[in-house]
């Protein structure tokens, strides 16, 4: 049994926003069930408090670049036995907006000095010096918001090992020197191989530097990263860690006890492998719903995401507008919130198109469960997608994902292509290019398939028999940190 430290700024159901949030839940959860000792440790956000029913004050503590004490505060994950410490800072997360963001969307002009706080706290309890008697073996951190921690923990012998994950290189924690010097950092970390990044203050940087070993959520993204296109200026650094063996990708899983088509409660009629004729209800009542036509031969396709230009949306927009355009069977349902010139382009294709299109501007999760139930398809034709988790609940529920092959989709979705079929492969379908005629192709390629009955179920046969779990994952990690304490 190895003690864990789990640090990250984002743990679902208490904030999310994004899949970041569903692995620092799950994946804590799923080493717990293989016997690790598993504690999580994140801000103490005003709506994380005002979720949880029984929390305690275990310590207070006095922390460099801030002139008050903070608290350190004990509670239990939802719906596990995961410990739960929470760094509570009113001044720095006791705010209306999200973890990062202002109500209007803008950052906030303090997350420096918020996440640079949060860092520290990691760091002091990794050393066992706030008063809890606990020193984990292992500090697991994730993303930019924890990446200052490994950097302050370089200098100390009894430290435990570090695991660094990246889950978005795209953000990376990037701020100016004054702020590297108004968070009265050890200026030996200003340099080259420390902190500092093309003039600016790197969070990640620090984080890839000094952990003992960096992960990433996908095999293909852990490669992609090595090159100038997923890079973003430290493809040479993480090229290096690859060859000293200390970079690997590591599929992330989904939680399949709230994402199982046999047992969601939210679905109109529940359905497994064995009983995948039912599927066919949840797309009829999302039809009406909807107001679409209510046609089994319609091809629906169903897009669940940020409408940002990371996500392919306009890629998405431009391809279906062109095939309904063109007379094609096809319906489209969309739910999802960003850009405003996506979500205007989105209400005039429905305005154009009333009974094939429909469109829910926000997110609502039930919904989200009826899409991916209801669907044929699901539509995601990323520019990169470091994992994706939205491919996997499709294949869980038989809805055929199409993909640009690119990160987490590339390990994930086996193109239909004729040798792929025959061999029992395939479960979804693949695009290389990210331009809308690649994309346009594709749908085609979707369209004619769905034409042949006993093709398409077979497929459904295979998408459905893989196993996302976390088992898979978590052993990995288990392997890992026995990997970096032999070295």
């Amino acid at each position: 049994m190895r003690k864990i430290l789990f640090a990250s700024s984002e743990v679902h159901p208490l904030i999310k926003t994004g899949g970041l949030a569903d692995v620092s839940a799950s994946l804590p959860i799923a080493l717990h069930e293989h016997g690790q000792d598993v504690r999580i440790i994140m801000p103490a956000y005003r709506q994380c408090l005002q979720q949880l029913d029984t929390v305690e004050t275990v310590a207070t503590i006095k922390l460099d670049g801030y002139h008050l004490p903070v608290d350190i505060l004990q509670a239990t994950l939802p719906d596990s036995d995961v410990v739960l410490w929470l760094l509570h800072s009113p001044h720095h997360f006791d705010r209306d907006g999200g973890p990062y963001s202002h109500p209007d969307g803008h950052d906030w002009e303090d997350n420096a000095a918020r996440f640079a706080l949060f860092s520290r706290a990691a760091a002091q309890v990794a050393l066992n010096h706030v008063g809890l008697d606990w020193q984990p073996d292992v500090l697991h951190c994730n993303d930019w918001q924890t990446g200052l921690a490994p950097a302050l923990l370089s200098t100390h012998k009894n430290r435990p090992d570090i695991v660094f994950t990246i889950h978005n290189l795209a953000y990376q924690g990037l701020f100016s020197f004054d702020e590297f010097q108004s968070l009265d950092l050890p200026k030996a970390l200003w340099h080259m191989n420390g902190l500092e990044f093309y003039g600016m203050m790197s969070f990640m940087k620090a984080g890839l530097i000094f952990a003992d070993h960096i992960t990433t959520v996908s095999p293909t993204y852990a490669k992609e990263i090595c090159g100038h296109e997923f890079g973003y200026g430290l493809e040479g650094l993480l090229a290096l860690r690859a060859d000293q063996g200390r970079l690997s990708g590591v599929l992330n899983g989904i939680d399949t006890h709230v994402w199982d088509p046999a047992h969601d409660s939210l679905l109109n009629k529940n359905y497994s492998l064995k009983t995948v004729r039912h599927k066919a209800l949840n797309k009829t009542a999302l039809q009406q719903q909807f107001f679409l036509d209510e046609s089994k031969d319609s091809l629906l396709v169903g897009l669940i995401s940020r409408l940002v230009s990371q996500k392919g949306i306009d890629l998405a927009i431009t391809a279906m507008t062109q095939i309904i355009e063109a007379g094609h069977d096809v319906q489209f349902i969309c739910l999802g919130s960003g850009e405003h010139s996506y979500e205007q382009e989105l209400r005039i294709l429905r305005a154009r198109f009333p009974d094939k299109v429909a469109i829910t501007i926000g997110y609502d999760e039930a919904l989200s469960h009826h899409i991916e139930a209801g669907s044929d398809v699901f539509l995601m034709p990323s520019r990169f997608e470091p994992c994706g988790l939205n491919q996997m609940y499709s294949l869980r529920y038989g809805t055929l994902p199409v993909v640009r092959h690119t990160g987490g989709l590339a390990d994930t979705v086996v193109d239909a292509t004729d040798e792929n079929r025959k061999a029992g492969v395939a479960n979804g379908f693949c695009f290389n290019d990210a331009t809308v005629e690649s994309l346009h192709t594709t749908l085609l390629r979707v369209v004619a398939l769905f034409q042949r009955p006993r093709l398409w179920r077979s497929m459904i046969n295979v998408a459905m028999q893989h196993d996302f779990s976390w088992e898979n994952s978590a052993n990995t990690y288990i392997e890992l940190y026995h990997q970096i304490k032999n070295r």
